[in-house]
């Protein structure tokens, strides 16, 4: 898998993208991650990649030149599957997604700025508009690294324990049941007897049951989402 991410604030994502998880899928060869600086493609001496909006609002916007000539010269070298828009008013990511991404063979991911972009990028460019929550970052740079993360580490083969992200929150509409590790027993603090048990069937009907309370009482939302799949 490729994942190429546009930016203007290429160095905000140097640590996120070349830490654990992410740093062996790459080391790995399992997935390609390019971060391109939008201003190599500016105009002008001081690589101008923004101007103000027409018709007199606050904010910068930025400019639909220097992004098309990027992506085109992306989309030269090799077909994409997504061209993907960090924005606050896009689809709101989740693991379902996130998990259809992970098949996909190449992406490329724009972080919003400014007061956003032209609207002619939205309009012929994007494919897809991925928010990561209801609130407003200032740039979609954090919004790039967690939606790499989530799909890298999904790509069979990246986590050594595929059953360990297969097991993820969200992954069935439930939350995750608790965990414990040792000691057993922490200042009178028990682990349930049942995860002592050995019994490998009541441990799972247990985690089960432990799943769909949590998700009840924190997450209700999930359940209802379920129920119009």
């Amino acid at each position: 898998m490729r994942i190429d991410i546009i930016t203007v604030l290429p160095g905000l994502l140097e640590s996120p993208l070349n830490y654990s998880i992410l740093q062996r899928a790459q080391k790995k060869g399992m997935v390609e991650i390019h971060v391109h600086d939008l201003r190599e493609y500016g105009a002008g001496k001081h690589r101008k990649v923004d101007d103000y909006p027409f018709g007199g609002s606050a904010g910068m916007v930025m400019q639909v030149e220097p992004v098309d000539t990027l992506i085109s010269g992306l989309k030269a070298e090799r077909e994409y599957d997504e061209v993907i828009y960090t924005s606050p008013d896009g689809e709101k990511f989740n693991q379902k997604m996130a998990n259809s991404l992970s098949l996909l063979k190449n992406i490329i991911i724009l972080c919003g700025h400014y007061k956003g972009i032209d609207y002619r990028i939205r309009e012929h460019l994007i494919t897809k508009e991925i928010s990561i929550g209801d609130y407003v970052l200032t740039g979609g740079e954090l919004a790039a690294a967690v939606i790499t993360d989530t799909v890298v580490r999904i790509i069979p083969g990246v986590i050594s324990d595929e059953q360990s992200a297969l097991s993820d929150s969200f992954q069935d509409n439930l939350l995750a049941p608790p965990v414990y590790t040792r000691p057993a027993d922490y200042k009178g603090w028990k682990v349930p007897d049942i995860l002592l048990s050995g019994h490998e069937l009541k441990i799972r009907e247990w985690e089960l049951q432990q799943a769909i309370e949590r998700t009840q009482r924190l997450r209700p939302d999930l359940l209802d989402m379920d129920e119009h799949v």
